[in-house]
């Protein structure tokens, strides 16, 4: 199992550690609210608050829950394990989309506001939150492309390895980047 890295709630852009959400000041747009590879179960409500200001008119979270079936075999549970590069990963995919947003990639942004993303380590039982992505924008258009795109991103490149235990007592791993 992975480790936990020694402050979960920091942020690539210098917010908080505390758990409380970071300033929402104007200046708020491309923001990343915080990132967190972790083995405790993850806050929907806290990531919601995090990205979520006056100036939202959307906000758009996805939580990957662990399901009962794969392939059509019962799962019993999941186990996630990370490299310890996973927390540095989470942090860089999240910048990059952050500078997308704004256009600070070299392109025109995709207008959304502020970016929260986590993925838990460790053993999951049926129906909890594996991965955790909330994105606030002025229009909920942006807000659904951008929580799309970055899902895709941290599934495409964030070391992170699943063994699915199957109620029969096999098991194997799976979506190994």
């Amino acid at each position: 199992m992975g480790t936990r890295p020694p402050d979960p709630g920091r942020s690539p852009d210098g917010g908080p550690s505390d758990g409380e959400p970071p300033d929402r000041g104007p200046s708020a747009t491309g923001r990343v609210a915080f990132t967190a590879v972790t083995d405790e179960p993850l806050d929907v409500a806290r990531h919601e608050a995090a990205v979520g200001g006056p100036a939202s008119g959307a906000v758009v979270t996805f939580a990957g829950v662990v399901r009962d079936h794969d392939g059509g075999r019962a799962v019993r549970s999941i186990e996630y394990v990370g490299h310890p590069s996973a927390s540095l990963v989470l942090a860089e995919v999240a910048a990059e989309t952050a500078a997308g947003m704004t256009g600070a990639a070299g392109g025109p942004g995709t207008g959304a506001d502020a970016v929260a993303v986590s993925h838990r380590l460790g053993e999951l039982a049926i129906g909890d939150a594996a991965l955790v992505v909330s994105v606030a924008a002025a229009h909920r258009q942006a807000a659904f492309a951008v929580a799309s795109a970055l899902v895709d991103e941290v599934k495409r490149r964030l070391p992170v390895w699943k063994r699915q235990v199957f109620a029969d007592g096999d098991e194997e791993w799976v979506a190994c980047p």
